[in-house]
Formats: C-alpha cells, sequence, structure tokens
C-alpha cells in the first residue's frame, strides 16, 4: 500500500481502524525517500533509524489502548533552521555545518509529546535568505513537478518533500513568504500564521520582528492539524501571544456563503503573469459561485512593500548573524593571525553570497547617518502598510491575491540577478510587514506547473482563514500535488 500518497487526516483515522499502523507509514515515506530523494534533494539529515523506533513505541501505544494525538505515528519532515536536540541543524551553512543542538524548539517539542515521526531535516537557502533554495551551501533543492525548476524558498526543501511523498507534512519557516512560495511553486498548502501565535523559540533568527514557522500539507486539514499543534503561548518566546488551544480542523467549515472576500488593484497590475492571473482570478469566481461576495479593494503602499522589507530584514539580519563570529560556535577559520582576522576570515569563508549580501545592506541602513534616511522610514512605512490591511478588514474577511507572480522558474535562470529574485516576493512580503497571517492554497497549473492563490486573514484570524480555503479545496475536489517524478 502507498501510504506516502495519503493525507495525515485519511493516516490518522487508518491507523484508529487498524488499517495500517505506524511502522507500515514511516516505512512507506522512507522507501519512497529512497526512490526519489536522489532526483529532489528536500533532505539534509534523514533520521530513518529514530523515526522508525518512535513508530513502534506508536504502535505499541495504540496497542495498549491509549488515547493518542491525531497526529501520532504521523512522518513531519522539519526545516534545518528549527532546533532540534541532538540531530544537526545547519541553516544550510558552511558555518553552522556540524552544529547539533543541546535543546529543541518549543516547536520540536510539542511535536515530540504528539508523538510525531520526525523524518529529518530539509533543505533550504542558507540562513532563509532566498527565494529559490539555490543558496544552500549543501546541495540543490529541485522542483518535483519539474526537476530543472527551483522549488522555491527559503522553504524549499519543505515544500519538496510534502510535494514528492517524501514527508506527509513539514515545517517551514517565513520572513517574507518562504513558506507560501515554495508552497505555491510545489503545489501544496502552506501557511504563514499571525505573528506571535507560533512560538520563534528555537528558531535560527534571520529577522526577528518577521519570522515565523509555520505548517506545510497536501491539504488544508493537514495544515490545519498540524497548526493546531503548534500554536499556542510559549514564556521562552517574548512576542508570544495568548490564543488559548483552538482546534482548526475540527472547527473546518466549507460553506463559503456569505464570506466577503476583498480584491487588492495592485496585486493584479504589471508584473503578474497573465496565465497566473488568470488562474486566480478563475478560482475567486468559484468561490463567488459558491456564495462568497467579491469587491475591490486598494492597498496603496504595496508598491513600496519590498523596498520596506529588504530594509527591515536586512537590517535584523546584520543585527542577528553577528553572533556567527568564530569565538562561540560555528565554523572557524583555520589560519589567522589576529582576533580581528579571524573575525574576518571566518565569516568571508563561513557565509554564503546572498548572506553576505544582506549583512552588508543591514549594517548600511544601520550604520551613522543612514539609519533616519533608510531603516526609520522603513518601519514608518510598516506602520502605514499595517493600517492600510486593518481599514481593508473593516470591510472583508479575507484577501485574495497571487502567491507569486509567475510559476517555477528553471534553476539558474535568476540566480545572478538579485533584484529579479527579490521581485518573487512582491505578493507576500507585505503580510510579513503587517504580521498577518496567509494561506497559499493550489489554484490550476499554468504550462503543467502549480499556481498558488494567496488568502490573507485579519491577525489571529486563522480559523476564518482555514475555513476559505477549506471551502475552494472541496469546491474544486481537493489538490493533486503527487506528481510522476522521472
Amino acid at each position: 500500500m502507498e501510504l506516502y500518497k495519503k493525507s495525515a487526516a485519511e493516516l490518522s483515522d487508518m491507523l484508529r481502524k487498524k488499517e495500517c499502523s505506524a511502522v507500515e507509514i514511516a516505512q512507506s515515506v522512507f522507501s519512497r525517500i529512497e526512490e526519489v530523494e536522489n532526483k529532489v534533494d528536500s533532505y539534509l539529515t534523514l533520521c530513518k533509524n529514530e523515526a522508525l523506533e518512535k513508530a513502534k513505541l506508536v504502535d505499541k501505544a495504540f496497542a495498549d489502548g491509549k488515547e493518542l494525538h491525531p497526529l501520532a505515528g504521523i512522518p513531519i519532515g522539519i526545516k534545518d533552521n528549527i532546533s532540534t536536540k541532538g540531530i544537526k541543524t545547519t541553516c544550510a551553512s558552511k558555518m553552522l555545518e556540524n552544529y547539533v543542538p543541546p535543546f529543541n524548539a518549543t516547536v520540536v517539542e510539542k511535536i515530540n509529546s504528539a508523538d510525531m515521526v520526525i523524518t529529518g531535516k530539509l533543505n533550504m537557502d542558507e540562513f532563509a535568505m532566498g527565494s529559490s533554495t539555490e543558496n544552500s551551501y549543501f546541495k540543490l533543492t529541485k522542483n518535483p513537478h519539474d526537476l530543472e525548476r527551483v522549488p522555491g524558498g527559503s522553504s524549499g526543501g519543505s515544500a519538496a518533500a510534502v510535494a514528492a511523498g517524501e514527508a506527509i507534512v513539514s515545517l517551514g519557516s517565513d520572513t517574507g513568504g518562504s513558506i507560501r512560495q515554495p508552497s505555491a511553486f510545489c503545489g501544496v498548502v502552506g501557511l504563514k500564521p499571525t505573528y506571535g501565535s507560533v512560538s520563534r523559540y528555537g528558531l535560527v533568527a534571520f529577522a526577528s520582528s518577521l519570522d515565523q514557522i509555520g505548517p506545510l500539507g497536501r491539504t488544508v486539514k493537514d495544515v490545519a492539524m498540524l497548526q493546531s499543534l503548534i500554536c499556542g503561548y510559549d514564556r521562552m518566546d517574548a512576542t508570544s501571544k495568548e490564543i488559548g488551544s483552538p482546534d482548526f480542523a475540527k472547527e473546518l467549515k466549507s460553506n463559503l456563503s456569505g464570506l466577503k472576500i476583498g480584491i487588492p488593484k495592485e496585486y493584479f497590475g504589471d508584473g503578474i503573469d497573465s496565465g497566473v492571473k488568470q488562474s486566480v482570478m478563475n478560482a475567486i469566481k468559484e468561490m463567488e459561485k459558491a456564495g462568497a461576495a467579491v469587491k475591490e479593494i486598494s492597498l496603496p503602499s504595496t508598491s513600496y512593500a519590498l523596498n520596506s522589507y529588504y530594509i527591515i530584514s536586512s537590517a535584523e539580519a546584520s543585527s542577528n548573524l553577528a553572533r556567527f563570529d568564530g569565538v562561540k560556535y560555528g565554523y572557524r577559520t583555520p589560519e589567522y593571525e589576529n582576533l580581528i582576522d579571524m573575525y574576518e576570515k571566518t565569516r568571508s569563508e563561513g557565509f554564503g553570497d546572498e548572506v553576505k549580501r544582506r549583512i552588508m545592506l543591514g549594517t548600511f541602513v544601520l550604520s551613522s547617518g543612514y539609519y533616519d534616511a533608510y531603516y526609520k522610514k522603513a518601519k514608518l512605512l510598516q506602520k502605514k502598510i499595517s493600517g492600510e490591511f486593518s481599514a481593508a478588514f473593516e470591510n472583508v474577511d479575507i484577501i485574495a491575491t497571487p502567491t507569486v507572480p509567475s510559476t517555477a522558474f528553471k534553476i539558474g535562470e535568476n540566480i545572478g540577478d538579485p533584484i529579479k529574485m527579490y521581485t518573487a516576493d512582491i505578493c507576500t512580503v507585505t503580510i510579513n510587514i503587517a504580521g498577518l497571517p496567509a494561506i497559499s492554497v493550489p489554484c490550476g497549473f499554468e504550462n503543467n506547473l502549480p499556481v498558488g492563490m494567496q488568502l490573507i486573514g485579519n491577525k489571529f484570524e486563522e480559523q476564518t482563514l482555514l475555513n476559505a480555503a477549506f471551502g475552494y479545496e472541496q469546491l474544486v475536489g481537493g489538490f493533486k500535488c503527487l506528481p510522476e517524478i522521472v
């Protein structure tokens, strides 16, 4: 039985009906990994032995009649910037090539407490900086729908593994679109939760005011189940918010009648491929036929969002990555003359080009004489963008846009043009700037490549967002995202 093709919800039901075992599920996923991983390259570290041992314990618990979490026994892949005790956490960087954390991230503690089965650590852009997973120090992950194309980034390994059947669900992190963009490219569902709803403790920081851990899966229900597990207050994270213990999956509703959808004209203008635009508009029309009310809205500061995002995120990256200096942990250059020489050589050799580019930009905008001209203005614009979204949500329940302006581009096509690469985030960065939740759902194909529709919700309105995505999913009969990999 090809259990790796099943959703987490289906497998959870099968386990309770004794139609399969947790060991059989894990074996099916690892057989799939052995079959396609050499082509997709989504993993940096595999944990097969540990996974099978955990699956055996889950089966024993079921046999003993214990009540287990709905996600118990479900295989999950973890992005390699999320701390896992005793398992390498490299951030896909030479700087942390051999780093083994002594502690778990809060989300990993929750995964372990739910008896999920961790399959391994997933490839990414180095320190989560990139839109294609071409910036990994270790390997190049490919899009399962076309192995000559990128899977998106920075959570490219997280999206590719789910799309290829190498994991049932996965965790990624999203600073400017890094869950949603690869989800769109790979034809899976990816949720960027409200800032503060999921603990960032144990997430290696890129831009602390923008980073957020979130779930990826093949169905909206799978994503809802995983989000229910990982969300909630954590005293280890000063930005964590008290939101109770929602069960998003249990409260899923597919009825779209009366849902008010806003269509921001700024997200459907120049720069959006016509095929992508058409696919998203067709999806919105289907939702409208099912009873949703659609109206055009305006978010006028959108055109400035990329500028604001790259100033804020690079400034915070410059500060956060200062800790990687060769003194405390991580890579240290083998030959140096003095302390300053060690700093310079360690950071020059340990970081890749994109990371260095953003550190330099961030250091520049924070420097004396430029702070007011750049960083302060970017923060003021952040407030303005947040205000525009707040005003929009007084009249609509959700906002619908393309997730990415195009379908997945070819490997190497944009890597030499940072500005062109950055524009791939034009539809997603505003959500991080405003701290909002957003989900990418597959809404069609353009030239046999997946297209994603982004649905944006108001702060802490994940249930409304998931219900809208679930309603659309039911309208179109689910998302088929297991491509032939040859």
